[in-house]
């Protein structure tokens, strides 16, 4: 699935924050319509002993292959887990400072809704010439949750935390019928930290990534689904399910 980028003369440069997830990829591809910035790379932060997204728990191969569908440079802030918040702030400055270096001027987050988070992101943001931009902000999610279906925007739950969701949505694909089936309380978009998805194809995706969804196991309270680059069906585990 491919999108024509519409960055006019003189657009400001960008990085896009990237959480490998469904928000954040259809965040991307709003603000790459808008003539005025020139999205020029990807964000990304990675739990660096188990080399995944943190929270998304997604692998490190995972997010390239998708940067380089978008054809966008990553930018990789590995941080340890557990993560102190001073550690956290420490390597995101010198993200920052980068992409001051690099020109860019402004960071496009996918956040929906929750005014503390935006407060963070823009006192963090207040120490460097760099300004937050939330493309989606505001927007009601169970109709922001039905537009990233119908724009194509293609994904699969990796994470979910089951005191607010069942552990068996964990691995499924997320369409009309995960919405439908979301217990009363749960945001469409898992706002609330209800769950968390990987994107395997979506406007500006040169090609989709074929995936196979495989295991799923409950550590630090969270449920995650491992999901992997397909093999070859003589090496595919026996029981994994392949997307697309």
């Amino acid at each position: 699935m491919t999108l024509v980028t519409t960055e006019g003369p003189g657009a400001t440069r960008a990085w896009m924050s990237w959480s490998s997830g469904k928000d954040s990829a259809l965040a991307l591809a709003t603000a790459r319509l808008d003539p005025s910035l020139e999205v020029v790379g990807l964000l990304v932060t990675v739990n660096a002993d188990a080399d995944r997204v943190a929270m998304h728990a997604v692998r490190r191969e995972l997010v390239e292959a998708q940067a380089e569908r978008l054809g966008l440079p990553l930018r990789v802030v590995e941080i340890p887990s557990p993560c102190p918040n001073e550690v956290y702030a420490e390597r995101m400055q010198e993200a920052m400072s980068d992409a001051v270096a690099h020109g860019v001027e402004r960071v496009i987050f996918g956040d929906l809704y929750l005014e503390d988070v935006r407060a963070y992101r823009e006192q963090a943001l207040a120490a460097v010439p760099i300004e937050p931009v939330f493309p989606l902000w505001a927007r009601p999610t169970p109709a922001l949750a039905r537009d990233m279906i119908a724009t194509g925007v293609r994904a699969v739950i990796t994470c979910v935390d089951p005191r607010r969701l069942p552990a068996s949505f964990a691995g499924r694909p997320f369409d009309a019928t995960f919405l439908a089936d979301l217990p009363d309380g749960v945001d469409h978009c898992g706002e609330n930290g209800e769950f968390h998805s990987f994107v395997w194809d979506a406007p500006g995706f040169s090609s989709p990534i074929p995936i196979e969804v495989g295991e799923t196991v409950e550590r630090d309270g969270f449920v995650f689904c491992d999901v992997r680059r397909a093999l070859a069906p003589s090496d595919r585990p026996a029981g994994s399910a392949l997307r697309p």
